[in-house]
C-alpha cells in the first residue's frame, strides 16, 4: 500500500508544470544603461536561487561565426543534444530568431525543448518586437524607467504598444536616485504614471528600486523584484520533437 502511494506521487511529480522553464522578458526602449545593470543584477539573484538562466538578446543578430536563436530552430535536434547540462548563465544572439517566432509568438511550444535544462528563459528586446512574441500570453515584462527626462517618453511608448498591441501590462522598475527610497518615485516615472493614468486609464504602481542603496539594501531590492517576476512569469510550453536515429 505504501509502494503504491510513492509510485502515485512520483507520476504526479513527472507532470508538474514547474519543471518547465519560467519565461520572462525585459523591454528595451533606448535606456540600456538603465536596463542592462538591473537585468544582470537580476540573472545572478536567479543563477544564486538554483536557477540556470538563458538570455536571448534580440538586439544581437545571429551569424555562422556569432550562432544563436535561429540556429538552434533551424537544427532543433542539435539544439536538445548540445546542453546536456544547462550553463549558469548563457547569452545567445536572438534577432533572427525573434523574427521567425514573431507570428507564432515564442510561446508556441516551437522552443520549450531546446531550453528544457534552463530554469529562467529570459527575452531582451524593444516593444514591437516582443509585441509578437509575447502577444496574448498574460507575461507580465519588466519595463524600466531610469532617472532621466527622456526615459518616461519611450516607456511611456513601449507601454502604449505592449498594453494595446500585445495586451500585456508590463512590471514597471522605478530607479531613484535616493538611497533607500522605498516610497520615492522619480520625476520620469511620475510622468510615466499620469500619462498612463491621463491617455490609457491605467493604474501604475511601480516598484522602487533604490540606485544609491548600501549593498545589502540593494541586494534585497533585486531579490524581492527577482521573485515577483518568477511569480508573474508564464511557463514556457513544451511540444516533444521527433526523435532523431
Amino acid at each position: 500500500m505504501f509502494d503504491a502511494c510513492i509510485n502515485q506521487a512520483a507520476g504526479l511529480q513527472c507532470l508538474a508544470p514547474q519543471l518547465a522553464p519560467k519565461l520572462v522578458a525585459v523591454v528595451s526602449h533606448g535606456q540600456q544603461h538603465g536596463e542592462l545593470p538591473l537585468l544582470w543584477s537580476l540573472c545572478s539573484t536567479w543563477v544564486d536561487m538554483g536557477l540556470p538562466v538563458m538570455v536571448l538578446d534580440g538586439h544581437a543578430r545571429e551569424s555562422e561565426m556569432n550562432p544563436g536563436l535561429v540556429h538552434k530552430l533551424t537544427d532543433p535536434g542539435a539544439g536538445i543534444h548540445e546542453e546536456q547540462v544547462a550553463q549558469a548563465w548563457t547569452v545567445l544572439p536572438a534577432a533572427l530568431g525573434f523574427e521567425q517566432l514573431s507570428e507564432p509568438g515564442f510561446n508556441s511550444g516551437m522552443v520549450g525543448d531546446l531550453f528544457q535544462n534552463y530554469g529562467v528563459v529570459l527575452l531582451y528586446a524593444g516593444a514591437a518586437t516582443l509585441t509578437g512574441l509575447i502577444k496574448g500570453t498574460g507575461l507580465a515584462p519588466l519595463l524600466v524607467v531610469a532617472p532621466l527626462k527622456a526615459s518616461s517618453l519611450t516607456a511611456y511608448s513601449a507601454l502604449k504598444q505592449l498594453l494595446l498591441d500585445a495586451r500585456v501590462r508590463p512590471t514597471v522598475a522605478n530607479i531613484a536616485l535616493v538611497a533607500n527610497a522605498t516610497a520615492n518615485v522619480s520625476q520620469p516615472t511620475q510622468n510615466l504614471q499620469d500619462c498612463a493614468m491621463t491617455f490609457l486609464g491605467l493604474d501604475i504602481k511601480p516598484i522602487t528600486l533604490s540606485a544609491l542603496a548600501k549593498t545589502d539594501d540593494s541586494h534585497d531590492e533585486i531579490n524581492r523584484l527577482a521573485l515577483q517576476l518568477l511569480e508573474s512569469a508564464v511557463f514556457l510550453e513544451r511540444h516533444p520533437l521527433p526523435r532523431t536515429h
